[in-house]
């Protein structure tokens, strides 16, 4: 459920000539113009609204803007293929910041409704969608958006390729990369179906990949009920009643279901038994493959209770639905539901993490931009020291969590090609639930600060920026809240018996190395060995303490490996002046709150009577 969308776009990055924009002499002379001996009502005599308006920031090409982005694909893409993906990244980026991201505005404009009843009183739950919605699936499909990761092309890159595709594409979409990532985790999960299930890998994964948009498909995630979100196995009340010809009958209530318009959806749920009992708990739930519509394109059993009135995301269609015996087929082995949809979430999860990146990215390019044109008390704004160093605190963040996200995703494309090490997998079990959290942190801070770079402006809704930061907050929740994922860190620590600690360790000393070698990042290398050390050492002497300090250390463990990234990146791409000083800056910041907060972990007591002086139970 994402959205990011920017504000409307006068002039197309082609005719926009920087150098010379508000340098003409009817707007650099505009409050020149007033005949002083006619006194200053003079400018109003004609023009009731006067003669000054504020020139709106302008969208640039979203990949040659963005320099980390660049340097991380022309370090890691091999040569022989960086030419058509690089094409393919600038001709996108252009796209994205004209025709889409235009269409991403208009699905602002027009959010989605639904109509219940049709005028004789027939029960139709038919859902309306914007024009632009539908061709913002027609886009993904054309792009490639799910397909560039399957398709294989690329090998091991196809999947590196497709997240930053999508990270251009996020903030643009109209919130349409919500489907797409919940289309990316069914994608994940079909494919890797065993035998038995082979009719419905035929009939359905070339639709979820497909380049073709009259044939392409997307997905929902419906788990979601009443009972609460990431609680699944005590929250999960729908039942399927098993029919004779191998297919299920679901009969519950999804809460809270998005892109409620896809083709098909995956779905938890508790097999009904010969007693007509159900098995409560984790081992009580099972997964399932759901068509929307049937083969006369009416809905399959299933009623649209309501749309969900959001704070953001306005743009997706959300609904409750009533599953009133829709047909669906088990696609996991029965009670083990929970572990057949953990690829799912591992891919929705790296989108929340892209997107949060994409978020912050956004907003700063704009804000960027904006200080180029916007004047007050004389000057523009970007020869303000303050205002710059406020820009530039913000650019350090927003290049850590996309380097943290595109070596996620560098990750992920080694595991889906069979070739990842032990280590690479670990690393990866451990950083997906880590720069979701984390990077979901940073777009609210980022986004909110980005806000203030515009003045009032940043709080006019017709300016479209607003929306950047009502959309934003649904990454702290979708998928997880940060306490939810900060115990699934302690929880991937435990069930690898501490491996995955051991990987991330052998990563970030890895990482460091050449830099501790330079003279401008030794000390800074020395300050992340001495974190990651203090870190691990706190894990060791701690265990009372793991629960109520998980999110300190999962916010520990993303700062201390996303600074070895950060030097790595410094030294491997030539030791720019930027790459240093980013690198720096970054490492100059508590890496290690987990250990900075120890003192705290033993107030439990104090922290509760603080919360609840005063309250009365009602």
């Amino acid at each position: 459920m994402f959205r990011v969308s920017c504000i409307n776009r006068i002039f197309s990055v082609n005719s926009l000539n920087r150098s010379n924009f508000c340098t003409k002499p009817e707007f650099r002379n505009a409050t020149q113009r007033i005949d002083k001996s006619e006194g200053k009502q003079a400018q109003f005599s004609s023009a009731k609204i006067g003669p000054f308006f504020q020139s709106s920031p302008q969208l640039e090409n979203q990949y040659t803007g963005d320099a980390v982005l660049q340097s991380y694909v022309h370090r890691y893409i091999p040569e022989e293929i960086l030419a058509p993906i690089e094409t393919d990244l600038i001709r996108f980026g252009e796209r994205v910041a004209t025709e889409v991201n235009e269409l991403g505005l208009q699905c602002e404009r027009e959010p989605p409704q639904l109509l219940q009843f049709d005028a004789w009183g027939n029960r139709v739950d038919q859902l309306i969608t914007s024009p632009a919605w539908k061709r913002q699936h027609d886009i993904s499909a054309e792009e490639g958006l799910i397909a560039n990761a399957y398709e294989g092309k690329y090998g091991e890159w196809s999947r590196l390729y497709q997240v930053i595709k999508l990270f251009l594409y996020s903030p643009s979409s109209g919130l349409y990369s919500c489907p797409l990532a919940m289309t990316d985790g069914a994608a994940r999960v079909i494919k890797q179906l065993p035998s038995a299930y082979s009719w419905i890998k035929e009939r359905a994964y070339p639709r979820l990949i497909s380049r073709d948009p009259a044939q392409f498909w997307t997905s929902g995630q419906w788990m979601t009920e009443r009972r609460g979100g990431s609680d699944v196995a005590s929250g999960t009340e729908t039942v399927a009643v098993p029919q004779s010809d191998g297919s299920y009958r679901l009969h519950g209530y999804k809460w809270f279901s998005s892109a409620t318009d896809a083709n098909i959806t995956l779905t938890l749920a508790r097999v009904e038994g010969p007693d007509k009992n159900v098995i409560e708990g984790t081992k009580g739930l099972s997964l399932f493959y759901l068509e929307v519509f049937d083969e006369q394109k009416k809905l399959n059993n299933i009623q649209v209770q309501k749309m969900k009135n959001k704070l953001g995301t306005r743009q997706l269609p959300t609904a409750e639905l009533l599953l009133d015996g829709a047909v669906a087929y088990r696609i996991s082995d029965e009670g083990r539901g929970v572990a057949g949809i953990s690829n799912m979430l591992t891919i929705s999860r790296i989108h929340n993490a892209l997107s949060s990146a994409a978020a912050m990215r956004r907003i700063l390019s704009m804000a960027r931009d904006y200080s180029t044109r916007r004047k007050a008390f004389g000057d523009y704004l970007k020869n303000y020291p303050l205002h710059v160093q406020t820009l530039a605190r913000m650019e350090v963040e927003v290049r850590a969590a996309t380097i943290l996200v595109l070596e996620v995703a560098r990750l992920l494309g080694r595991e889906d090609t069979g070739i990842a090490s032990d280590q690479e997998s670990l690393l990866l079990r451990l950083l997906t639930p880590l720069a979701k959290l984390y990077t979901a942190k940073q777009a609210m801070s980022v986004v909110s600060e980005g806000l203030e770079c515009f003045g009032g402006q940043g709080y006019i809704e017709d300016t479209g920026l607003p929306g950047l930061l009502r959309d934003s907050q649904v990454l702290t929740i979708w998928e997880g809240t940060t306490n939810i994922l900060s115990l699934d860190v302690l929880r991937a620590i435990t069930k690898t018996q501490g491996e995955v600690l051991v990987a991330l360790h052998h990563s970030v000393m890895s990482k460091i190395k050449k830099a501790s070698q330079t003279q401008e990042l030794k000390d800074h290398s020395h300050r992340v060995k001495e974190a990651t050390l203090k870190v691990m050492n706190f894990v060791q002497t701690n265990p009372d303490k793991a629960q109520v300090a998980a999110r300190d250390l999962a916010y520990s463990l993303t700062r201390i490996y996303i600074a070895s990234l950060l030097l790595d990146h410094a030294v491997e791409c030539g030791m720019t002046r930027t790459d240093i000083h980013t690198a720096q800056r970054w490492c100059e910041g508590d890496l290690a709150p987990v250990v900075s907060n120890l003192p705290h972990y033993s107030t439990t007591p104090e922290d509760l009577h603080l919360v609840f002086q005063n309250y009365s139970e009602q």
